[in-house]
């Protein structure tokens, strides 16, 4: 198992040794570390953990590259190993979320905070790395502008069972229907079947969310929310382009999320965000139901 931890201040390989021992619950001599100038022979590549040392700069003094063998059990999150890490050594640290954007980090204090930040490289060589962005204020990065990132909530992925069991109850059906014979669940042209596929896991994610407390964030962008409700919107309309065959299967899957949405909302006497008008519109009507429930709290005015 591997970590991968940047620290602001840097370290020694005893100092270091020390306190992976600590982290990971090791003997201090079960522990190898190694600079980029120490001699490779002297090194226990066989140690049950090694840990290469690597220099950083900018906001960031230090790189390290962690492994953990087998043998060790009880083996942590990297989440664990950096508080632990950062509270021995006194220093904050850092390490990559699990979200795509590359710039997407958590930075773990010796005060115990750990929160959100940006990092961002130069394109000098070697770069200079600058934590630009914090979601929380960290004292070792005054200069991070302190706001959430909307990136972030826009990339999590959570489980989606309910559009799955509507794509497998809709391969069913279109394997026994000559009349969906013609309409791939692989569509790549924009047809409805793709849309329902694709807009029904919108819905069901920000549901799952909702009934989470919106973890991990704790937060949720009211634009991204918007969309939800719009992606709601889309699916109303799709029923009506559907074959007859597919209909009963999305009005299941709606009903079931609808319900979950519900459940998870409390009613609003107006719609809780106003909806965006398309370019050219005159008029709008009233939007479907769940314009008007809200969650409770809502999440883009938490702090």
């Amino acid at each position: 198992m591997s970590y991968n931890l940047l620290a602001v201040d840097s370290s020694d390989p005893t100092t270091v040794a020390l306190a992976l021992a600590g982290c990971l619950g090791v003997a201090v001599g079960d522990v190898d570390v190694g600079e980029p100038d120490t001699d490779p022979d002297v090194r226990n590549w066989n140690a049950p953990v090694t840990c290469g040392l690597r220099p950083l700069q900018g906001d960031l003094t230090q790189a390290l590259d962690i492994y953990v063998q087998e043998t060790v059990g009880g083996r942590p999150l990297e989440s664990e190993v950096a508080a632990r890490f950062a509270k021995a050594v006194r220093t904050t640290v850092l390490f990559p979320a699990l979200e795509a954007p590359p710039s997407a980090y958590w930075a773990a204090t010796p005060q115990g905070l750990l929160t959100r930040v940006r990092l961002e490289p130069s394109e000098d060589e070697p770069p200079v790395f600058t934590v630009t962005a914090v979601e929380a204020r960290v004292a070792r990065f005054p200069r991070a502008t302190v706001t959430r990132f909307e990136e972030i909530v826009r990339e999590q992925r959570p489980d989606s069972p309910v559009s799955e069991h509507f794509m497998a109850s809709l391969e069913r059906v279109r394997q026994a229907a000559s009349c969906l014979a013609r309409l791939p669940l692989d569509d790549d042209t924009g047809g409805p079947i793709r849309s329902v596929r694709d807009t029904l896991v919108v819905w069901e994610r920000v549901i799952t969310q909702m009934e989470s407390g919106w973890a991990p964030s704790g937060w949720y962008p009211a634009d991204l929310y918007r969309e939800r409700l719009e992606a709601r919107d889309a699916l109303a309309a799709l029923v009506h382009r559907l074959p007859h065959d597919v209909v009963p299967l999305l009005t299941d899957a709606l009903g079931r999320l609808d319900r979950r949405f519900a459940a998870a909302t409390v009613e609003s006497t107006t719609e809780v965000l106003p909806r965006r008008r398309s370019a050219g519109a005159v008029g709008q009507g009233p939007g479907g139901w769940w314009w008007r429930r809200r969650p409770d709290p809502v999440p883009w005015e938490q702090a």
